[in-house]
C-alpha cells in the first residue's frame, strides 16, 4: 500500500505536542492539535462569562498552546505564518475531524492507562490504513496497542522525536511485532525526506536507544563525581566541547533537560531492570531534593545552575548550596585543547594519570560496555546506537567511534585489568583479526556487524563531500576552496576557509569555477559540510591593509569581490547557493547573486557588515534591493520608496533571519527559490535544482538598469536614522554608517525615479565601502570582532 500524508492530528498540546505540530506546519503539513476539555473555568474566563460549554473554554488547553508558540525561545516555528496551519480542537467535540487526517500521533502524559483510553477513543474515529504513533519516550509500544484491532495494530508504532523537535535532528521509529513492515519503512523514509530528521529503528525497550544510554552515561558521570570529589564545573570542563560533546556538558544539559523530566526517565528504566544495571539507574538522593526544592533547571531558574543577574553559580551537591564555579585544572586537559581532532583530544585525556584523565576514564569505559552490551538488545546494530547519541544529544562520536578513537586493544586490556567485564563479541572481534568497530577504504565507510564489516547504508540523497574527495573527483583546490564533480555534469564549489570566510583564494576559484561550468559542465552548486555555509569576508585581511594605509590595494579587492559576484550573476550556465546556518554578509552576498537559492530550513542570514563598522562590498545593497523589486508581481502598483526603506532596515539594523523561510520574507530568498528541511539532502536538492534550470535551457538575467529614489529618497532614509539616533536607538557612529547606506540604496545625487545601471551603484557601494574601512572607529569595530567574537557598540 502508498502512503501520503498531507493531514496530521496530534493529541496533547504540551511544549512537545505542540512543538511536534509546529514542526509539520513548518513543513506544510495542516494540523489537528487536540487537548482535554477543561473541567472548571479559570477567573479569567469568569470575568468574560464564559460557561464550560463555550468554545474558547473547550478548547483552552490547545488554544493556550498555539499563543505559546509565538513566545518560546528557542522559536518553534519557523515563521509565524506557518501558525495558520494548525488548528486547535479537543478531544470531545473534534474526534470526527480524527478521520481527516493520515497520521496522528499521540503526545499525551506518559501513563500507559492515560495512553491506552486515548487510543480507544482514536481506534473509533479513525480510519482505516490510518498510521498512528505514540511520541512516547520510553513506555512500551507493545503495551499501549494491547486490546486494538488488527488494522490499528498493523498501523501502529512509536515515533520518538527529541525536543525540540525542531532543531533536533533524531527520530526514533519503534515498530511493534505486529506493525506492518510497509509502515515501517514509510515512517522512516517519510522522516528522513519530509521531516529532515535523523531516522533510527529502535527495539521496543525501556527508553529505547537514545535515552537509554543517555540516561546511563549521566547517571555513571554523577556517581563519578561524587565517588572523586569532583564538582560540578570541573565534570562539566570535560564532559564538553573537548570531546566532541555539546558546550552545555553534563550538567548545564540536565538543567535543559529538566531535572524532574530526568529523574522520570530514570525511573523508568530502574522499574524495568535488576542486578547492577538497575543499581546504575538509582538516582542519587540528592537529586530527588532537587525535584522536592522545586529546583528543576533552566525552567525553574536553579538546578545544577544557578543564574543572579550576569552572574553563574554552581551546586555543591554535599551541601545543596550554591558557588563559585569551578574549572578542572589539569595537564592532559590543556594538552587535549592543544591537540588536533577530538579522537586525539579524547585519547590525551583518557589515558593520562591525573584527576581529569580519571574522571574521564571511569565515565566512558562503562559506557562503551554498557553500551555493547545493549548492542541487538535495543537496536539491530551498534551503527543505530551511534547515530542515537549523535542525533540526540550532539555527540561528535558515538559510543562505538568513540572507541575507536581511544583504540579498541588498548582500551579492551584496561577495562579488564580494571574488573570490568567487556561483552563476548567485543573480544570475539578482536580475536579474528577486527580492531575497530568502524573501518573506511576508498571514501566508504563500513561497521563491524556479527562477524564481518558491512556498509554504512546512506539514503541517495546523502552526497558526502568528503568521499568524493577521497574518490579522486576534485578538479581543482586551494587554501580556501575547491572545485569537486558531483555527477551528472554538475560541478560543486566548495569553501573550506577558516569560518569559511571569503578571500582571493575563493574568489580565483569563483571565476575559475564559472569559465570551466561555461565550458564544460551543465551549472554549479556552491556548498559546503562545515559548520556554516560562510561568515563573510576575511575580516583580518582587510583590518591588516586598512592599517597599512593599503586604500589602493582594497579598493582592488573589492572590485574583485564585485567584479566576481556579477561573474556568478551572468554566468551562461545556471549557478545554484546551498547556504546553510551562519550565512552572513559575504556568504548572503555570494547567494544574493545565483540563479536560485536551495536554502537548508535552519539558514540564519543577514547582511551584518554595520556590526564591523562597514556595509556590504561586494554587491549586497544592490543585489538584495533587485531582488526586492522582482518579488513585487508584475503589474502590482508599489511605492518605491517603501521598498527602500525595508531594504535599508534590514541592512543598516543588521538584520539576520532565524530561518530559511525568515530570510524569504526578509527579501533573501524569493517565491522560486527552495528550502530543504534535511541538511544532509541540501546538496542533492542545490544539484537537482542546477539539473532543472539547465534542462528548462537556462539563459542569464538580462541586464537591465534599476530605478532609484535619488536625493529625495535619500533624504527620507536619513530621517529614519536620525529619529533612530535620536531616541536613542543607535550611536554617533551607527548614525555615520547609515547615512552611507542610505547613499548607496538610493542611487545618490540623481532625480526620484532615475533608471541607474549596476555598474553604477557597484561603484557608490565601493566608494562607500573604502571611506567607511579607513576610519579609526571601524577599524576598532573590526579588531573587536576579530578578539572578541562580538560587535562593538563605539
Amino acid at each position: 500500500m502508498r502512503y501520503t500524508i498531507q493531514k496530521a492530528a496530534v493529541i496533547g498540546s504540551g511544549v512537545m505536542g505542540s512543538g511536534i505540530a509546529a514542526h509539520l506546519a513548518n513543513i506544510g503539513i495542516p494540523v489537528f492539535l487536540l487537548d482535554i476539555v477543561p473541567n472548571a473555568l479559570t477567573e479569567a474566563e469568569k470575568a468574560k462569562g464564559y460557561t464550560l460549554e463555550d468554545k474558547a473554554v473547550r478548547n483552552r488547553f490547545s488554544q493556550s498552546a498555539l499563543k505559546k508558540l509565538l513566545k518560546q525561545k528557542p522559536a518553534p516555528l519557523t515563521s509565524k505564518k506557518s501558525l495558520a496551519l494548525i488548528e486547535a480542537g479537543n478531544l470531545e467535540d473534534d474526534l470526527e475531524r480524527m478521520k481527516e487526517a493520515d497520521w496522528i500521533i499521540e503526545v499525551v502524559t506518559e501513563r500507559l492507562d492515560i495512553k491506552k483510553s486515548v487510543f480507544e477513543k482514536v481506534e473509533r474515529f479513525r480510519r482505516p490504513g490510518t498510521i498512528v504513533s505514540s511520541n512516547t519516550s520510553g513506555i512500551s509500544i507493545e503495551a499501549m496497542a494491547e486490546g486494538r484491532s488488527e488494522d490499528f495494530r498493523k498501523h501502529f508504532l512509536g515515533t520518538h522525536f527529541f525536543n525540540p523537535p525542531r532543531y533536533l535532528k533524531l527520530l526514533e521509529v519503534i515498530p511493534t511485532a505486529d506493525t506492518d513492515p510497509d509502515v515501517t519503512s514509510f515512517m522512516k523514509q517519510f522522516g528522513e525526506d519530509v521531516l529532515g530528521k535523523g531516522v533510527v529503528l529502535a527495539k521496543d525497550t525501556p527508553n529505547f536507544i537514545g535515552n537509554r544510554i543517555g540516561t546511563y552515561g549521566l547517571l555513571v558521570t554523577v556517581r563519578e563525581m561524587m565517588k572523586g570529589g569532583y564538582t560540578v564545573g570541573e565534570v562539566d570542563s570535560v564532559t564538553g566541547p573537548v570531546i566532541g560533546r555539546p558546550k552545555s556538558a553534563t550538567f548545564r544539559t540536565l538543567d535543559v533537560v529538566g531535572i524532574d523530566t530526568f529523574v522520570h526517565v530514570a525511573n523508568n528504566v530502574y522499574e524495568k531492570t535488576e542486578g547492577e544495571e538497575k543499581e546504575v539507574f538509582k538516582v542519587p538522593s540528592f537529586m530527588h531534593k532537587l525535584v522536592e526544592n522545586g529546583w528543576l533547571g533552566s525552567k525553574t531558574g536553579k538546578g545544577f545552575y544557578e543564574k543572579k543577574g550576569k552572574e553563574i553559580y554552581e551546586l555543591n551537591p554535599e551541601t545543596l548550596e550554591y558557588g563559585e564555579r569551578t574549572k578542572m585544572k589539569a595537564a592532559s586537559l590543556e594538552a587535549a585543547r592543544q591537540a588536533k581532532g577530538t579522537a586525539n583530544k579524547i585519547k590525551t585525556i583518557v589515558y593520562a594519570d591525573d584527576r581529569a584523565g580519571q574522571l574521564l576514564w571511569n565515565i566512558l569505559a562503562p559506557c562503551l560496555v554498557y553500551s555493547a552490551e545493549l548492542s541487538g538488545v535495543i537496536a539491530d546494530d551498534i551503527l543505530a546506537i551511534d547515530q542515537a547519541m549523535k542525533w540526540g544529544f550532539g555527540w561528535k562520536f558515538g559510543p562505538f567511534e568513540t572507541w575507536d578513537a581511544i583504540g579498541v586493544e588498548k582500551s579492551v586490556q584496561k577495562m579488564e585489568q580494571d574488573g570490568l567485564q567487556v561483552p563476548g563479541w567485543v573480544k570475539g572481534m578482536l580475536e579474528k583479526g577486527f580492531t575497530s568497530f568502524y573501518k573506511e577504504e576508498n571514501g566508504a565507510v563500513s561497521y563491524y556487524d556479527n562477524g564481518a564489516y558491512k556498509p554504512v547504508p546512506a539514503n541517495p540523497k546523502e552526497i558526502n563531500l568528503k568521499t568524493l574527495k577521497t574518490q579522486g573527483k576534485v578538479l581543482k583546490e586551494n587554501a580556501g576552496a575547491s572545485l569537486i564533480d558531483i555527477g551528472d555534469g554538475v560541478l560543486l564549489l566548495e569553501f573550506h576557509s577558516k569560518s569559511n570566510a571569503i578571500g582571493l583564494d575563493i574568489l580565483q576559484m569563483i571565476n575559475y569555477a564559472v569559465d570551466e561550468a561555461e565550458n564544460h559542465y551543465k551549472g554549479i552548486v556552491i556548498g559546503n559540510q562545515g559548520k556554516n555555509f560562510c561568515v563573510g569576508a576575511n575580516l583580518a585581511l582587510m583590518l591588516m591593509e586598512a592599517q597599512d594605509d593599503n586604500i589602493f590595494e582594497l579598493d582592488m579587492v573589492v572590485r574583485q569581490f564585485q567584479n566576481t559576484m556579477m561573474k556568478i550573476k551572468y554566468s551562461q550556465k545556471p549557478v545554484v547557493a546551498a547556504p546553510f546556518a551562519m550565512t552572513l554578509g559575504g556568504g548572503a552576498e555570494v547567494c544574493l547573486h545565483t540563479a536560485h537559492i536551495q536554502a537548508a530550513s535552519e539558514t540564519y542570514m543577514g547582511l551584518v557588515e554595520t556590526g564591523v563598522g562597514l556595509l556590504p562590498g561586494g554587491g549586497g545593497n544592490k543585489e538584495l534591493y533587485i531582488k526586492h523589486l522582482k518579488n513585487i508581481p508584475e503589474g502590482v502598483q508599489f511605492d518605491l520608496q517603501n521598498v527602500v526603506n525595508k531594504v535599508f532596515e534590514t541592512i543598516a539594523m543588521a538584520k539576520v533571519s532565524t530561518s530559511a523561510e525568515e530570510a524569504r520574507e526578509s527579501g533573501f530568498l524569493d517565491r522560486t527559490d527552495g528550502v530543504s528541511f534535511n541538511q544532509d539532502h541540501l546538496i542533492y536538492d542545490a544539484k537537482q535544482a542546477v539539473l532543472r534550470l539547465a534542462d528548462a535551457g537556462y539563459k542569464p538575467p538580462v541586464r537591465e538598469k534599476v530605478p532609484v529614489t535619488g536625493e529625495s529618497g535619500y533624504a527620507a532614509l536619513l530621517l529614519g536614522a536620525q529619529q533612530l539616533h535620536l531616541s536613542g536607538y543607535i550611536s554617533d557612529y551607527d548614525l555615520e554608517i547609515a547615512k552611507k547606506i542610505a547613499f548607496v540604496l538610493s542611487g545618490g545625487k540623481v532625480p526620484f525615479g532615475t533608471k541607474v545601471d549596476e555598474q553604477y551603484l557597484l561603484d557608490l557601494e565601493r566608494e562607500a565601502f573604502l571611506s567607511l574601512i579607513a576610519q579609526p572607529k571601524t577599524q576598532q569595530r573590526m579588531q573587536h570582532m576579530l578578539l572578541k567574537g562580538k560587535p562593538l557598540r563605539n
